[in-house]
C-alpha cells in the first residue's frame, strides 16, 4: 500500500504561458517507439520499438523498410514496462561500429546491457554480434529504467531503476550493495567486457563498483547536454511528485544520492534510517499531480539547437498521463506551453540539437509556434505576396549576407531550395507546390538566420 505523503506542496512556481511548441508530424508507422538516438554527425534517427524492433527514420522522413536490428521474443520479454528500452551509440561509431542497447530478458525479465556491431551494410545490423555486457536481476515487472547514454567523458551510463512494486520495498535504491535504483557508469573500452572507471565512488568499498550516483526511482528519461556535458534525469515519483535533477558538467565523482525511498521530490516519503534531506541532491524542479491528472514524467533535453531561439535555456519534457509538454527555466521553474491529445513516450534529439517527440506510433517534430512573418521584417528581410500563387520574393533591405531559401512542408520536408544572390532581390518559383502552408528558411553565412510561415494559395 503506498504511503501518504507528509506537507502537501504549493505550485512551486508553475506557470502556463501562450503555446510557443507545435509538434508537427514527421513520420507514422512506428509501434510502441520509447527511443529516439543517433550517431554523433548521423542525420538519421534510430527508432526503437519496445516489442523489439530498431527502424531507421531518414532526415526527408521516410522510414527504411527493413529493420536496422531485429531482437525477437527468444531474446527479449516484451510488455507493461519491459521490453527492447534503450539505445545508445559508441562515441566512436563511425570506426567501430558498436552500439548498446538495454532491454528485459526473455525468461526472468532480468536487465541487459548487451553491444551489438552495424554489418558492412550502414542500415542492417550483424544480428550475430551481440555480446552480453552486464545483467542484472529484477525481482518485479515495473521501474526498468530503460536509458543509456554515453557521457562527454566517454563511460557510458545506465539508468535503473529500484525494482519495481511501489515503494522500494526492499530499500534497493539506497542500498550501495545492489544495482537497482542507481545510476551505473562502465567504460565500454578498457576491458572485456568492460572496465570500472577508478572515479566511480565506491570502488573499494563494500557495494557495487558500478554505481555512480543512488536514490533513484525510475529515471524514464535521462540526457545529457551535447554541448557541455551536464546531466538531465528525470525520475518517476511515487504517487504525488515528480522531480527533475540537473546534475553540471563536470560531473561530481563524491556518490550523489538523489534521495528515494527517503524523499519523493523534496517530500518526506519513508526516512526511517535515511540521511537528512539536507545530505542529498536536490531536484531542480519538481511538479505535483494535484488535480491535474499529471501522473509520470517522461525525460526530454536540454534545447542546443539554434532553429528556434525560442527554446534556447530551457529544458524540455513532458507527463506522460496528459501528454503536456513543459519546460525548465534558468531558475528552476517549470512552465507548462503543450497540450497534447496523446502520451509522450520519449523525446528524441538530432545530430543539429533540434527535438522530437514520440506520440502513438507517429514522430513528431518539435518546433516553435510563434514565428511569424514579423521576424523576417525585423532583420529588413521581406518574403512577399504570402499567400503566395507561383512567385515568391525574397527582399533584402539591409543587405544581409543571404545564401539560400529552403521551404519545408509541414512533416519538416525539404520541397523546395534555392541559393541567395548578393542582391536586394530574389524570386524564387513555387508553381511547383500545393496549397498548404509551409516553413520558409532563409539562411546567411553565420548558419540559420529566420523562419517564417508560409502559405500556397
Amino acid at each position: 500500500m503506498r504511503k501518504i505523503l507528509l506537507p502537501l506542496l504549493g505550485l512551486l512556481g508553475l506557470s502556463v504561458s501562450a503555446q510557443t511548441i507545435n509538434l508537427q508530424s514527421f513520420a507514422a508507422g512506428f509501434s510502441s517507439p520509447v527511443e529516439i538516438a543517433h550517431p554523433d554527425n548521423d542525420a538519421r534517427l534510430f527508432v526503437v520499438q519496445q516489442s523489439g524492433l530498431i527502424r531507421i527514420l531518414n532526415p526527408n522522413g521516410t522510414i527504411n523498410t527493413t529493420p536496422f536490428l531485429t531482437l525477437t521474443s527468444s531474446t527479449i520479454l516484451s510488455g507493461g514496462e519491459r521490453g527492447l528500452l534503450g539505445l545508445a551509440f559508441h562515441p566512436n561509431y563511425a570506426t567501430n561500429g558498436y552500439f548498446y542497447v538495454n532491454y528485459t530478458r526473455a525468461g526472468d525479465g532480468a536487465t541487459v546491457i548487451a553491444r551489438y556491431s552495424v554489418s558492412s551494410d550502414p542500415n542492417i545490423a550483424d544480428a550475430s554480434s551481440g555480446t552480453v555486457l552486464l545483467t542484472v536481476a529484477q525481482p518485479f515487472s515495473n521501474h526498468n529504467g530503460g536509458s543509456i547514454k554515453f557521457g562527454s567523458d566517454g563511460y557510458l551510463y545506465i539508468g535503473m531503476g529500484d525494482g519495481g512494486s511501489g515503494g522500494d520495498p526492499g530499500n534497493r535504491a539506497q542500498n550501495i550493495s545492489e544495482n537497482l535504483g542507481k545510476m551505473l557508469r562502465i567504460d565500454v573500452d578498457s576491458a572485456s567486457p568492460y572496465g570500472i572507471p577508478a572515479t566511480n565512488p565506491y570502488v573499494g568499498i563494500t557495494g557495487n563498483d558500478e554505481i555512480w550516483g543512488i536514490g533513484l526511482r525510475n529515471p524514464w528519461k535521462f540526457s545529457f547536454n551535447r554541448l557541455n556535458g551536464d546531466l538531465w534525469i528525470a525520475d518517476v515519483g511515487q504517487n504525488a511528485i515528480e522531480e527533475i535533477n540537473k546534475v553540471s558538467a563536470p560531473l561530481p565523482n563524491t556518490g550523489l544520492n538523489f534521495g528515494w525511498r527517503c524523499y519523493e521530490g523534496n517530500v518526506a516519503y519513508n526516512n526511517s534510517g535515511c540521511p537528512a534531506y539536507s545530505s542529498t541532491y536536490a531536484p531542480i524542479a519538481v511538479y505535483v499531480h494535484g488535480t491535474t491528472n499529471r501522473c509520470s514524467i517522461t525525460g526530454g533535453y536540454y534545447y542546443t539547437g539554434t532553429a528556434y531561439p525560442n527554446f534556447a535555456n530551457k529544458y524540455f519534457f513532458a507527463d506522460y498521463c496528459t501528454g503536456e509538454i513543459g519546460w525548465v527555466n534558468t531558475d528552476g521553474s517549470i512552465t507548462w506551453n503543450y497540450n497534447g491529445p496523446n502520451l509522450i513516450t520519449t523525446f528524441g534529439e538530432d545530430k543539429d540539437g533540434e527535438l522530437y517527440v514520440a506520440m502513438g506510433g507517429t514522430i513528431y517534430k518539435m518546433v516553435d509556434a510563434s514565428l511569424s512573418v514579423n521576424d523576417f521584417n525585423n532583420k529588413g528581410i521581406q518574403l512577399y505576396p504570402n499567400p503566395v500563387q507561383n512567385e515568391l520574393v525574397i527582399q533584402n533591405d539591409n543587405n544581409l549576407a543571404l545564401t539560400s531559401i529552403q521551404i519545408t512542408d509541414l512533416t519538416g520536408k525539404v520541397v523546395l531550395e534555392q541559393s541567395l544572390d548578393a542582391v536586394a532581390l530574389n524570386r524564387l518559383s513555387i508553381s511547383s507546390l500545393a496549397k498548404g502552408i509551409y516553413m520558409a528558411t532563409v539562411n546567411g553565412l553565420t548558419g540559420r538566420l529566420y523562419q517564417t510561415k508560409l502559405i500556397k494559395d
